[in-house]
């Protein structure tokens, strides 16, 4: 690893720790040359599945994207950022461990679909009526209606 403030590359580890519900690892470091304390985090190296469109093209999974689209849905709604990445985290699981090597968007579509349901429901409307491409009110209205009878 190399210093941040003098480019050497000899440094030592004061510190490790566990982090990130044990998916990531968190070292203190200084260096042997100018004495600077720096952190640096390891992380697992996950692979995706790839991702069928509704066109069939393929794309790498992408949970930035995903982080984003849940986010831009609740958007000026009382749901923390904390909470977005744990919806986040739970739809990579379950994509990752029921569909290794492909999956189809409209899987993880309904996913976070599901899950944001119970989180915020402005938040689902809205993810919904981009999702489903609500073309008209009445689409509105017939989503509000499932979730006023569910």
């Amino acid at each position: 690893m190399r210093c941040p403030r003098c480019s050497n590359s000899n440094d030592r580890v004061i510190d490790s720790r566990t982090v990130k519900d044990g998916r990531a690892t968190r070292r203190r470091r200084e260096c042997n040359e100018c004495g600077y304390r720096f952190t640096t985090y390891e992380y697992i190296e996950t692979s995706y599945p790839s991702v069928v469109k509704k066109n069939g093209l393929r794309e790498q999974f992408d949970p930035g994207k995903l982080e984003k689209g849940i986010a831009r849905a609740c958007e000026k709604r009382p749901v923390s950022s904390e909470q977005i990445q744990a919806l986040v985290e739970q739809i990579i699981s379950r994509v990752t461990e029921e569909y290794p090597d492909e999956v189809e968007g409209k899987f993880i579509g309904e996913c976070v679909m599901e899950l944001l349901q119970d989180v915020d429901q402005v938040a689902y409307v809205r993810f919904a009526s981009v999702y489903r491409q609500f073309r008209d009110v009445s689409q509105f209205r017939e989503e509000l209606d499932k979730l006023l009878k569910g």
